[in-house]
């Protein structure tokens, strides 16, 4: 799973520090998420935020070439990962806004193995981000609608502003999510909020079960080396170059070339065969997703079509 640490942030930040940190381990799924807003930091969690937020901004300078087609619009930063704001196909504008990030970046930990959450209070905030990554509001969440870990790795928080009101005050869209799996050689975009850094490459397949530590995920999208995800790039949009449509969300990938060790997810076959491969990442399918959501962006788990899992 790929956060960041804090610490190691902190400690580029008081060193003055212009290399990019290595990539992060995940951190105890116990970790409460701290995200500061737009007020003053008032305590040391705010401090350590806000200091976070800093050395990011300063490390987006370090980036390689950016896609010409895809752009920050529509994506957000939290506090420990990255996100979108994202509408299904048939979303209207008058509908609340979804936020579209990883399971394993709830500000609760991490889920367990077989444990779907849905209609939880929330009031996790999100930086929003404008085409060219800098940040010019902080939206607020009303409700959790829906994580998970198991079978994929996602979670889908529900705004208390709708998409009109996001375009009227900001001029800023969603991104849609795609009604359609993508095809492998898909030239795409995983579009990180939080590091403000665009990482382009291309499907390079399918893995029937990608395992990592106690969680299992199922049709998991690899991609080819190019795109070389970090910590915090959890919960990044994997968009599609040529329709700019969400395909999938970022999430994992193999840092040390362990065997389906956290943080070193291995490929299962079909027939059980385990392949590890080192430096490769990963990302979940986004568009089971369309079939589960109906009029005025409410889940509804038993829709037609709905394939995610279910409490």
């Amino acid at each position: 799973m790929r956060k960041p640490l804090v610490v190691a942030l902190c400690a580029l930040a008081l060193a003055g520090a212009g290399a990019t940190p290595a990539v992060a381990a995940a951190p105890s799924p116990t970790g409460a998420d701290t995200t500061t807003g737009t007020a003053p930091a008032t305590s040391l969690t705010d401090v350590v935020n806000d200091t976070v937020g800093a050395v990011a901004d300063t490390l987006s300078g370090l980036t390689a070439p950016k896609s010409a087609a895809v752009n920050f619009a529509g994506t957000v930063s939290l506090s420990n990962c990255s996100g979108s704001v994202v509408r299904m196909p048939d979303s209207a504008a008058s509908d609340p806004a979804l936020v579209l990030t990883n399971g394993h970046c709830l500000e609760s930990g991490f889920p367990s193995p077989g444990q779907v959450l849905t209609d939880r209070a929330s009031s996790r905030t999100f930086g929003l981000l404008n085409a060219s990554g800098a940040k010019v509001a902080t939206l607020r969440a009303d409700r959790l609608v829906y994580a998970t870990m198991t079978d994929t790795d996602a979670a889908i928080y529900r705004l208390n502003t709708t998409y009109a009101q996001i375009k009227s005050s900001y001029g800023i869209e969603p991104l849609t999510l795609s009604s359609s799996r993508p095809a492998a050689g898909t030239a795409i975009s995983v579009v990180s909020g939080y590091w403000k850094r665009i990482y382009s490459c291309s499907v390079d397949g399918f893995v029937h079960r990608l395992k990592e530590g106690d969680w299992t995920w199922k049709d998991s999208v690899r991609y080819t080396s190019a795109c070389d995800t970090i910590g915090g790039t959890s919960g990044s949009p994997v968009v599609d170059d040529v329709t700019g449509k969400v395909v999938a969300v970022n999430n994992t990938g193999n840092e040390d070339g362990a065997r389906c060790t956290v943080n070193n997810p291995c490929e299962v076959d079909e027939n059980g065969g385990v392949t590890v491969r080192r430096g490769i990442n990963y990302a979940q399918q986004a568009y089971p997703f369309t079939a589960c959501f109906t009029t005025g962006n409410r889940l509804d788990l038993s829709a037609s079509g709905c394939t995610v899992p279910k409490p």
